[in-house]
């Protein structure tokens, strides 16, 4: 696969709470011009995004971002907001204190009801591996298949880990037939980016990713 390829898988991501809006046109310049996946970026953007580029981009926001422990009430009007200001695929969190109480039958309806609330377009969960041991993510990867999502993905970026090969090798076993994998967190080399989509990633979050293009062919 050529890197060009690989670009096609990922959502170029700006999600730093000082992101000016020339950094999110520079962001959303070099996904239409390397023709990534999406465009990954706060939920605050996605209207000028979409009144500024229309449907020459795929605009991704994040729901319940970092943290995950809005309610699902303020996760669902995050996400029917976003959608109606012009973002096809949310990003939502789950709420790590059920996960950790192992309430996983209120994390499912939540999803479902976030799934609910996208209809016809992508939800991807994430689950933030890095707090979570063998046993949650299974059981996460039961909850995010029975509710519907189209995605589980590995971590916000902004825990205390990433992506791991390990965590996305679990995942293919447990998550159901409809259900995608996405990537992210401290993915930064070309190395790492082709070594998840070759382990089965759909999609790779990073924001380094048209940068190490073009180092690489200069």
């Amino acid at each position: 696969m050529t890197v060009k390829e690989m670009l096609q898988k990922v959502d170029h991501t700006l999600l730093k709470p000082f992101a000016t809006w020339e950094d999110i046109k520079k962001l959303c310049d070099e996904a239409i011009e390397y023709q990534t996946a999406s465009v990954c970026v706060p939920a605050s953007y996605v209207r000028r995004i979409y009144d500024t580029y229309g449907e020459k981009l795929n605009i991704c926001t994040v729901v319940g971002f970092p943290l995950g422990y809005s309610t699902t009430v303020a996760k669902v009007v995050e996400a029917r907001e976003a959608i109606e200001y012009g973002c096809s695929e949310i990003d939502m969190v789950v709420n790590i204190g059920d996960v950790k109480n192992g309430d996983f039958g209120k994390v499912e309806k939540e999803i479902r009801m976030l799934k609910d609330t996208c209809g016809e377009h992508i939800l991807k969960v994430i689950v933030e591996t890095c707090y979570l041991t063998e046993a949650e993510k299974i059981a996460l990867c039961q909850a995010v298949t029975n509710a519907g999502a189209d995605y589980i993905k590995t971590s916000t970026g902004f825990g205390t880990g990433g992506a791991t090969k390990e965590d996305v090798e679990l995942f293919k076993k447990h998550i159901g037939p409809g259900v995608k994998i996405k990537a992210a967190g401290g993915i930064s080399t070309l190395e790492e980016l082709e070594q998840f989509i070759s382990l089965g990633c759909d999609r790779v979050g990073t924001s380094k990713a048209v940068g190490l293009y073009r180092d690489s062919v200069k």
